[in-house]
């Protein structure tokens, strides 16, 4: 995305880089990339075929070829340069200066593509790194997890309802939901309707974060819905009339800055679909470098991380900053080997590590694996995704997640860090902005039978913006500490 902004603040603890000098670190301003040929599908950077998992079966291969020759000639969604300014922000998360703020819909759909819905998820970004900036006095490194996510991995390739068996549902871009033999077929024009999708929500995000609705000075107007009269909705309130009060200060001193005025945002999915990802790839004239231009930040999934996997070749090979999540059945070799793999110049800003171990487990798996990591001596940041691992089945037969676990996952996190002297990095979760029932818990309080009220993701169970809220306190606490 284009430079939107500054993040919102112009405090930071002594030694740690103000916003202002955030700002002093952007690279030189790109030309527009120019357009790459297709790759064929299924192919690796070299045209050889290698292993990809999670991939769908599409029956039309011929009209697979042919939309991925449309997309190849498409513009990209984001630039070169956007994508070296988010590394130079994740550089300073690695080195332990700012913190990173990764979340939204577990799985997006094109129904959801619309004005109301992204304000909605821009605005729980919006109040939580509110939360996080000024009860932390770091900046915060704001990444969407929109405009790309409309793919999903699934541990069977298939699904049994009443003894009819179909393809299981794998994001809106590649089939539909309703359990229908048509729906379920993957479609390869979906995958086009992906990316109008994808730039739909990009200029919907530029819009919002320059337009005014970003400005500090709406603190306030973020919380008018029903967060506001939540528990954790009216402790922001409290934030929100303190941070007032000081624009209030700034203002009568003559100060007032235009980087509390936008924001600035970045866009991330995970590179699942290789095809769609190798089809938005370009290469930077500037450089010569080949970013993947469908995000500014990849990761690559628990499933998909095999080392010898097309999935990490592919990554191995873009310039983009990128992520890796890192689940339980990690080893500290096949770490380190991943590593030198992805990062091989140990270029700062670069990798991303992302532990989804538990609640349970974090205390015990996380710290050989940050041993491991750093003796390697290659920088990396260490970002928490504390919700699948803590996934459960209600009596119900919802799936969901506890609050109480997310934020054990979460403090966990912070005390394995603090024990080796290692920075925390940042929180990666899914949340909506709307005020569903699909985790239990939190300050304004869900129990198992409220589920079915609106249960309404496509996928896994997301936070709610009160319980998001509640997060980000808690967050702020134990950065703090």
């Amino acid at each position: 995305m284009t430079e939107l902004a500054q993040p919102a603040t112009s405090t930071s603890p002594d030694g740690e880089p103000s916003a202002r000098e955030f700002r002093d670190l952007q690279p030189a301003a790109r030309p527009t990339p120019p357009e790459a040929g297709p790759t064929p599908p299924g192919a690796g950077p070299t045209g050889q075929a290698e292993p990809a998992g999670q991939q769908p079966d599409w029956p039309d291969t011929a009209r697979l070829g042919q939309v991925l020759a449309q997309l190849a000639a498409l513009p990209p969604l984001v630039f070169a340069g956007e994508c070296d300014l988010l590394k130079t922000r994740m550089a300073a998360v690695t080195r332990g200066e700012a913190f990173v703020l990764q979340g939204g819909d577990c799985a997006e759909t094109f129904a959801g593509a619309t004005a109301d819905a992204v304000r909605g998820k821009l605005q729980t970004i919006l109040q939580m790194a509110v939360v996080l900036t000024y009860g932390a006095s770091v900046p915060i490194v704001k990444i969407g997890r929109l405009a790309g996510q409309f793919a999903k991995p699934r541990s069977r390739p298939t699904e049994v309802r009443d003894g009819v068996e179909l393809p299981a549902y794998r994001g809106d871009a590649v089939n539909g939901f309703e359990f229908t033999a048509a729906a379920r077929t993957p479609d390869p024009e979906r995958l086009l309707r992906a990316y109008h999708c994808a730039a739909v929500t990009l200029n919907l995000c530029r819009a919002f974060t320059t337009g005014g609705y970003a400005d500090l000075h709406q603190v306030h107007a973020w919380n008018q819905d029903f967060v506001r009269q939540s528990p954790s909705g009216q402790r922001y309130e409290g934030l929100a009339g303190e941070i007032e009060r000081a624009l209030s200060f700034m203002r009568a001193c003559g100060a007032d800055p235009e980087e509390l005025r936008t924001v600035e945002f970045y866009s991330s999915h995970e590179a699942l679909l290789l095809p769609y990802e190798r089809a938005l790839t370009r290469i930077d004239p500037v450089s010569g470098g080949s970013y993947d231009l469908s995000a500014h930040f990849l990761w690559i999934g628990e499933r998909t991380r095999a080392l010898d996997g097309a999935h990490v070749d592919f990554a191995s090979t873009i310039s983009n900053p990128i992520g890796v999540k890192i689940g339980p059945t990690a080893t500290p070799d096949g770490l380190r080997q991943l590593i030198r793999k992805l990062s091989p110049d140990g270029d700062p800003g670069r990798l991303t590590l992302i532990t989804r171990l538990g609640a349970r487990h974090i205390r015990a798996l996380l710290p050989p694996l940050i041993e491991a990591a750093t003796t390697e001596g290659i920088p990396v940041a260490w970002v928490c995704d504390p919700m699948h691992g803590n996934t459960f089945e209600a009596p119900s037969g919802y799936k969901t997640r506890r609050l109480e676990d997310i934020l054990d996952e979460v403090q966990g996190f912070f005390e394995v860090h603090r024990s080796l002297g290692t920075h925390p990095g940042g929180i990666h979760i899914e949340f909506t902005g709307d005020n569903v029932t699909e985790c239990v818990g939190g300050s304004h309080a869900i129990i198992a039978e409220d589920l079915h009220q609106r249960y309404e993701t496509a996928c896994d169970p997301r936070l709610n913006r009160s319980q998001s809220l509640d997060l980000a306190f808690t967050v702020a606490e134990s950065y703090r500490s």
